[in-house]
């Protein structure tokens, strides 16, 4: 069967390229002169690439028709160290017999034996013909190109001598196998959010090779870009040597699986790139059972667009193949998965819970600090953690702080002790993010309650980011989901010793709605006073009063030890003298052992 763009192409020409299924190349032979003959014919009549690989046998496996650019190349069996066994011999109807960029990059990403180009001029005769071949340089494979005038030179061509060679070179040099993941981005919405995509893919230990933006079109049900848009992606794979293509919108799992297919390399979208980010960076149970969480979820959705391992076939009507029911399988295993996921995230809730009553009870201060992924808030919870911590064992316990998007997913609380000796609760969360996974959202909604029954939030953002204020708007978006957006907030402007005077005051004018501090966590540069001003919006209910518990009355002492924040202790002959942290209610229930 003839593959590639065959619309448009009369069934009498697509029935001769098929009986070349039927011939066969004298084994050692390049090419046959007459097979040639007959697609560079062919090809000239529809002006459109025509391709045929063909084995070291002299069978001809595949044959393609491109567009008068390029045509699509078969999918060939990776080999370690050993070419693939296979060469493409195909035309170009430009006239120029050279090989192209796309030629050269599919010779080596896929170890082509060889790689031909046929040029053909307008009148449909051969002004050429090149052969490429890999070769091994400084144990990186580059590739070589003879050019010749006629077939005959070629079709005689020792080739098999050459790919001994070759193979000869693989196996005694020492080629580093490249296994890191190149990526071309796709997007719609914006410069920006691609940008930001490119960032998150870094996150992930991959590099871009190139990046498309399609504005203003309608999305395709199939491939969610259009089709000459897939085209223009499979050649840029190939031009750029990319192994991975990253959309920066969400995609259904049937326009996963046609990308993959026409493009031939595997296709991601922004929500697998987060989740894998999120996977990677998880390090507590709680954080990896709530990033497996989102994971399944949206795997659940989308179990045909997920690889072979999953069966594709049956599914039809009236059909209840071995493919149904292997993906009934499939979502009945991930839903069971996600129940059991589902009660353990319960328990440690509970957990956080009680560890959160304690603090209630204690009228402990809750700040939280939020803000976009990588604007510095794991630097300044340090750095108050080190300077303010109650617990001097906890000065050195850091957490990681790099700039990179989400370099921290743990939820961290930590008590420090402030001006007055009164104590507050610091949690640290997880960043946001623009088009953050609403799966995602969901599964750390357990974590972000931490945020929900603050007292006060530090909305932390790096003043001399270029979209401050769309970051501001997504930390503002992500908290009314949270249902946070009415807390006594307190905009830390982050990052000021990276931009001028001048700009700090017009970033101020425009946030003039907003309370606002010019802080660097990095430089210790007031800090100090952002906590003050925290501390002035906590709740003024509490007061210090010290206590002589008598010894026949020591209930008491434990009532306040549990519903208020004891500062000191200490065993006395007259009895047990305490001084704590008390709310109207203590206060009123022991005044009577008031000093």
């Amino acid at each position: 069967m003839i593959g590639g763009n065959i619309q448009g192409v009369k069934d009498y020409l697509l029935k001769e390229l098929e009986n070349l299924f039927e011939e066969k190349i004298e084994k050692g032979k390049f090419l046959r002169e007459d097979i040639i003959l007959k697609i560079v014919e062919i090809s000239t009549l529809i002006n459109k690439e025509i391709s045929i690989a063909i084995d070291r046998n002299g069978k001809i496996l595949d044959i393609n028709i491109g567009d008068s650019g390029s045509a699509t190349l078969p999918k060939v069996e990776y080999k370690e160290r050993k070419l693939c066994g296979i060469r493409i011999i195909h035309t170009h109807p430009n006239g120029n017999p050279k090989l192209s960029d796309v030629d050269i990059s599919a010779l080596i990403e896929l170890k082509l034996d060889a790689i031909s180009a046929v040029g053909i001029n307008k009148d449909g005769k051969i002004n050429g013909i090149s052969m490429g071949f890999c070769k091994v340089q400084d144990n990186n494979i580059l590739h070589e190109e003879y050019l010749s005038k006629n077939l005959s030179t070629v079709e005689d061509y020792n080739y098999l001598a050459k790919v001994q060679e070759i193979e000869k070179e693989l196996r005694a040099r020492n080629i580093d196998e490249d296994y890191k993941e190149y990526a071309i981005l796709v997007g719609r919405e914006s410069q920006e959010s691609l940008d930001e995509l490119k960032e998150l893919a870094s996150a992930c230990d991959i590099e871009t090779v190139h990046m498309i933006l399609q504005k203003g079109s309608k999305i395709d049900k199939s491939f969610y870009i259009g089709s000459g848009k897939v085209i223009e992606l499979a050649r840029a794979k190939q031009i750029r040597a990319a192994n991975l293509i990253i959309f920066d919108e969400e995609l259904s799992g049937i326009q996963i699986r046609n990308l993959e297919d026409n493009i031939g390399c595997r296709v991601i979208d922004r929500t697998s790139l987060i989740l894998e980010i999120f996977a990677r960076r998880a390090r507590t149970k709680e954080a990896k059972i709530q990033v497996k969480l989102a994971e399944l979820k949206y795997k659940g959705t989308r179990l045909i667009g997920f690889g072979t391992e999953l069966s594709r076939i049956g599914g039809g009507l009236g059909n209840r193949g071995l493919g149904e029911t292997k993906l009934e399988l499939d979502r009945r295993k991930i839903k069971d998965e996600i129940s059991n996921l589902k009660t353990e995230l319960e328990k440690i809730k509970k957990i956080r819970g009680t560890q959160r009553e304690k603090r209630e009870k204690s009228n402990m201060g809750k700040i939280s600090l939020v803000g976009y992924t990588n604007v510095g808030k794991s630097t300044l919870r340090n750095l108050i953690v080190k300077n303010y911590c109650k617990d001097n064992s906890n000065k050195t316990e850091d957490v990681f702080a790099e700039n990179m998007l989400f370099a921290t997913l743990d939820t961290t609380v930590r008590v420090v002790e402030l001006k007055d000796k009164k104590e507050v609760a610091v949690i640290d969360t997880v960043g946001f993010i623009r088009k953050l996974p609403h799966d995602l959202v969901e599964a750390f909604k357990s974590t972000l309650e931490e945020v929900i029954f603050s007292d006060i939030l530090i909305h932390v953002v790096d003043s001399s980011s270029e979209n401050l204020f769309k970051e501001i708007s997504v930390v503002e978006g992500v908290l009314k989901e949270l249902g946070c957006e009415d807390k006594p907030t307190i905009l830390a402007l982050n990052k000021t010793d990276k931009i001028s005077e001048e700009k700090l005051l017009e970033i101020e004018e425009k946030l003039s709605a907003y309370e606002t501090v010019r802080i660097s966590a990095k430089e210790n540069i007031n800090v100090d006073l952002l906590l003050e001003k925290a501390i002035e919006k906590l709740p003024e209910d509490l007061r210090k009063i010290e206590y002589i518990i008598p010894y026949t009355d020591t209930s008491v002492s434990a009532y306040i030890h549990n519903n208020s924040s004891v500062l000191s202790e200490e065993y006395q002959n007259e009895g047990i003298y305490i001084v704590a942290m008390v709310d109207e209610k203590v206060y009123n229930k022991c005044r009577k052992y008031e000093k």
